[in-house]
């Protein structure tokens, strides 16, 4: 049995796309996954299920919440150990002693080495992206809410689905995914 974290994009947030978590809970279980954990109200579950192909998983969660709540939402999913090398590979943490100033975008796919130019800051923001295989890196000294490099940038930047998490969500979500 293998630890998953579903991160689902845009529920919840600003009135859209509003689910609720024990419905999402009950998706979930209905597909036979096990221990099926929520974390907050953004869209964060975490479950075992039998390891195998993470693309027919992930097609199975957006069918099962599609069919089952009437929400076409994004469904990105990593695995414990996947969380763990993500906590590991941030450039920030050594430089960044407020935690409340990183953040983590996580990516749908690989968008490839050779894109990380695309995410140069633009003029006058004071933030730093750092792309990491499926992950952005993303240090905010001014806080998420005044900077230009929101999800919706990178995603345009990359060309690639992406939902973001606080720092302190991903550290709670990969503790709840080794439980």
């Amino acid at each position: 049995m293998t630890r998953y974290v579903a991160l689902l994009r845009g529920i919840n947030i600003g009135g859209n796309s509003s689910i609720a978590m024990a419905d999402l809970r009950e998706v979930f279980i209905g597909f036979g996954y096990e221990d099926v954990t929520t974390y907050l109200r953004t869209g964060n579950i975490v479950f075992g299920a039998p390891s195998g192909d993470q693309d027919r998983l992930v097609t199975e969660i957006r069918k099962g919440i599609s069919d089952g709540l009437g929400k076409d939402v994004g469904v990105l999913l990593r695995t414990a150990a996947e969380l763990d090398a993500v906590l590991t590979s941030n450039p920030f943490l050594g430089e960044q002693d407020d935690l409340t100033k990183l953040l983590v975008t996580f990516l749908a796919a690989d968008p490839g080495a050779d894109k990380a130019g695309a995410l140069a800051s633009p003029p006058g923001e004071t933030g730093s992206l750092a792309l990491v295989g499926r992950e952005v890196y993303v240090h905010v000294p001014d806080g998420y809410g005044r900077t230009k490099l929101s999800n919706a940038f990178v995603e345009k930047k990359l060309g690639v689905a992406a939902t973001t998490r606080n720092w302190r969500s991903v550290l709670r979500l990969r503790e709840m995914a080794t439980a």
